[in-house]
């Protein structure tokens, strides 16, 4: 009976492991501020990753971002931006620049973490994780632009990517959140 319940101890360790390496739970990063950002948080929650700039004919998505966190998020949804230089330099501030710029144009007030790249060989591992079908075991994607959106369910899990010109407040993405 010890072998038996041992057995299944350990199957159970494996079970989670391997949860969470296809899970953005596994992630831990760097916030805006400098502070530490455990993914594993989020638990339970749908969320919403966006790679973001300031100086980007896309930026007021901004405005749509906050308005649908104000109005969705909660113990159930959550936005996290990400911000990135990475598409004709318009990412150009430092972390600091970028918070107030976001707190002052926007009112942001979900979590930004710190610039990274989102692209090419210093892509940073969240965005490794979102790209490719090895690390999230659902599909390979390239970001295409800034404000590309990806939507992981509850289990931190990849569900879709949404397209950098489609709206924050996208019919798709409001059902999304809403079942």
């Amino acid at each position: 009976m010890i072998y038996l319940i041992t057995f299944l101890f350990f199957i159970n360790i494996l079970n989670s492991q391997v949860t969470m390496e296809n899970s953005i739970h596994q992630f831990k990063v760097e916030d805006i501020y400098g502070d530490s950002f455990d993914f594993s948080s989020l638990k339970g929650k749908k969320i919403m990753i966006v790679n973001t700039a300031s100086k980007c004919g896309l930026t007021p998505q901004y405005e749509k971002l906050q308005s649908l966190f104000e109005k969705y998020g909660n113990e159930k949804f959550i936005i996290i931006g990400f911000p990135s230089n990475n598409f004709l330099f318009q990412e150009p501030g430092s972390n600091e620049e970028i918070s107030s710029f976001c707190k002052s144009n926007y009112g942001v007030s979900f979590p930004m973490m710190s610039k990274i790249s989102v692209i090419g060989g210093d892509k940073h591992p969240v965005y490794k994780f979102l790209t490719e079908k090895e690390k999230n075991g659902v599909l390979d994607s390239r970001v295409t632009w800034n404000f590309q959106k990806y939507l992981l369910d509850e289990d931190g899990k990849l569900n879709r990517v949404i397209s950098p010109r489609i709206q924050p407040d996208d019919k798709t993405i409001i059902d999304w959140i809403l079942n």
